[in-house]
């Protein structure tokens, strides 16, 4: 959004009037506005963005905000065929690297940490029951079949996407924003994105979109993200010294170290495959926050009584078992009868 602030900050102030302000002053009782803010708000900037663009505003900027801005780059829909459908394979056949396949399994580790993180961020924007130890193993689970075993030879690396599947944040932040819950309408969408995937000038409609009214969209969905994993914190005892340290430096490492990674690059030794694993780990915000976390919980003042307490992990032991709720069938089992094979306990 930084690189193109003309377009990215006025998209980010519509968004926001769109699905916080218009709502409430028009003291709507329906939820028609906000539940579309998205597209009205995609609408409204790509048409701002076009006009712009057609004006030549963006004729002699520099290459990174032509990029960010332009909604004609590089010919991409007319480059785009109609009719693309993948097929196993189509990159060619699988290679096969030890290094390479340790360097994977890193990555695979870095998808499950934040897809965890999803998983919960998506279980309190829906209210639904907590969630419970046997669900995220499930759907670590489904994750693992996609991703841990490699790219040669997952069902990521057999079509050749090129990249590792994980849990989508976005997706879960729709659920603050729009306020649906519904299972139906993720099949729903889900069965639109597989039928559009085909069509290549869809898709490459889209990707017409300006980099900064997708960044602006970021930020409004990844804030009830974020907040929905700081609200943890109103079960651990925020007063004690402890509580405060292993926050403060988990959080402190988790924005630095990454951050030191990604522009210094991966470290180097003699060996790829191990650069390759320190720097899968080390970017990843999420993951070296929480390895931070769980050392420091695991080894600062374990031996005194009130840790258990100041944790906050009391609140949940009687969440472990998967009948303490009559309503976390409901919530949590998977349809079609799926749950005969894939049960929630």
């Amino acid at each position: 959004m930084v690189d193109c602030a003309e377009i990215g900050l006025p998209a980010f102030l519509i968004l926001v009037i769109v699905s916080q302000y218009i709502p409430h002053c028009l003291k709507m009782k329906s939820r028609g506005v906000d539940r579309f803010a998205i597209i009205i708000y995609i609408g409204i900037a790509w048409a701002f963005a076009e006009i712009l663009t057609a004006a030549g505003a963006y004729k002699k900027r520099s290459s990174i905000t032509q990029s960010s801005c332009r909604t004609d780059r590089s010919g991409l829909i007319s480059a785009a065929p109609w009719i693309r459908v993948p097929y196993p394979f189509q990159w060619g056949p699988p290679s096969f690297s030890a290094g390479d396949i340790f360097a994977t399994v890193a990555a695979s580790l870095v998808a499950i940490v934040e897809s965890t993180g999803t998983f919960i961020a998506a279980w309190r924007l829906s209210k639904a029951t907590p969630i419970l130890p046997s669900v995220l193993g499930r759907g670590v689970g489904w994750l693992s079949i996609l991703t841990i075993s490699g790219h040669s030879y997952s069902l990521d690396g057999f079509f050749g996407t090129g990249t590792e599947s994980t849990a989508s944040v976005e997706n879960a932040g729709l659920l603050g924003l729009k306020r649906i819950g519904s299972r139906r309408v993720i099949q729903i969408s889900a069965g639109f994105m597989l039928f559009f995937s085909i069509i290549g000038k869809f898709g490459a409609f889209l990707a017409s979109i300006p980099l900064s009214i997708v960044a602006a969209i970021y930020c409004v969905l990844f804030a009830f993200v974020a907040f929905s994993g700081l609200g943890y914190l109103q079960f651990c005892n925020l007063n004690s010294y402890r509580s405060m340290f292993i926050l403060g430096v988990s959080l402190g490492f988790g924005l630095s170290v990454p951050k030191y990674f990604n522009e210094h690059g991966p470290v180097h030794t003699g060996s790829t495959w191990f650069n390759n694993i320190v720097q899968a780990i080390f970017s990843s915000p999420a993951t070296v926050a929480i390895i931070d976390a769980y050392i420091l919980d695991l080894t600062v003042s374990r031996g005194e009584r009130s840790t258990r307490r100041d944790g906050g992990r009391h609140w949940w032991e009687k969440f472990r078992t998967f009948n303490q709720d009559i309503r976390t069938e409901d919530f949590f089992s998977l349809p079609l009868n799926f749950n005969r094979f894939f049960p929630s306990h």
